[in-house]
């Protein structure tokens, strides 16, 4: 095998896991929710803020982030291994735990405080992961702009939620 077959091989590799751990993420969200349409009643009596975005925006908007998220891991695990990567790659695995958490939280426990709680770990776990990461590969640490910038209107959103909603 040549280095460049050995090389596409573990670029495979590496783009299988971060899709997998992502959709993982996902799935996790939408299996950990107790039953939809119940939640989907609770959630839709619940005062929210006017900035609240439509319903059908959230879904456009997570796909777009989860292939960002994907594709930024997916540059730092094909990156030389060294100690930088190994760290940016650990705080990749801690902010999409604090993700997955959130929505088994929001409308699984039907527990928004809780919620609150878990993105106030997340918005800084991201930007952790963000700055590690453009140590290693620049274009990565900008994949992750976007995302940085939802959770950030994501934390109001839930905040305004947990304040409306005492």
């Amino acid at each position: 095998m040549t280095a460049q077959e050995s090389s596409g091989i573990g670029a495979a590799k590496a783009l299988a896991g971060v899709s997998a751990a992502v959709l993982g993420t996902a799935l996790i969200g939408n299996l950990l929710s107790r039953d939809r349409p119940k939640t989907m009643r609770w959630y839709e009596r619940l005062e929210k803020p006017g900035f609240t975005p439509p319903g059908a925006v959230f879904p456009i908007v997570w796909t777009a982030l989860y292939a960002l998220i994907a594709g930024s891991a997916w540059r730092v695990a094909r990156r030389p291994a060294s100690p930088e990567r190994n760290r940016a790659l650990g705080l990749w695995l801690v902010q999409l735990a604090l993700n997955a958490a959130w929505t088994p939280l929001f409308f699984g426990a039907r527990r928004p405080a809780a919620a609150l709680l878990d993105i106030g770990l997340l918005l800084p776990a991201i930007g952790m992961y963000t700055a590690a990461s453009a140590r290693v590969d620049k274009p990565a640490a900008w994949m992750m702009a976007p995302y940085l910038g939802w959770v950030g209107f994501a934390s109001a959103l839930n905040a305004e939620i947990v304040r409306r909603n005492r």
